[in-house]
């Protein structure tokens, strides 16, 4: 999946907007010194495309309930039990809306993805990115 997203990057590592985040399925093994130097390891620019960790609990809710690659239900009460691992990309667009779901094993979805993000970045009007998840949403 990842030589996938490689893909990705390689088309679109040139456009100003483009963030790519990889979340770890495994916090408890993968430490931001190993995250890095896996970035390190196949050459990205990690203001590009960024590996991130933290707290398992954090990261699951992300992926159901922000990025909507897995189904809530499967949440099966103690997050010792359970373990999420997604071929599913999300692109999600500056007002942190999910605008699309793409198997990340599949060429033909991964080339959707590069082609629908051209066409959510050329948007106008959609302002800066914004998903409240750091705090940094618009005061009203």
């Amino acid at each position: 999946m990842n030589n996938n997203v490689h893909t990705v990057y390689d088309a679109l590592k040139d456009e100003k907007e483009l963030l790519i985040l990889s979340h770890t399925c495994q916090p408890e093994v993968d430490s931001v010194p190993l995250l890095k130097h896996y970035a390190d390891s196949i050459g990205v620019d990690t203001k590009r495309w960024q590996f991130l960790t933290g707290d398992k609990l954090e990261l699951y809710k992300l992926a159901r309930d922000s990025y909507k690659i897995d189904d809530p239900q499967n949440n099966v009460g103690d997050i010792n039990d359970q373990f999420l691992h997604s071929q599913f990309l999300a692109l999600v667009d500056r007002r942190g809306q999910v605008r699309g779901i793409y198997d990340g094993l599949k060429k033909k979805e991964v080339n959707q993805l590069i082609e629908d993000y051209r066409k959510v970045a050329g948007e106008s009007g959609s302002g800066n990115f914004v998903n409240n998840i750091f705090g940094n949403a618009p005061v009203r």
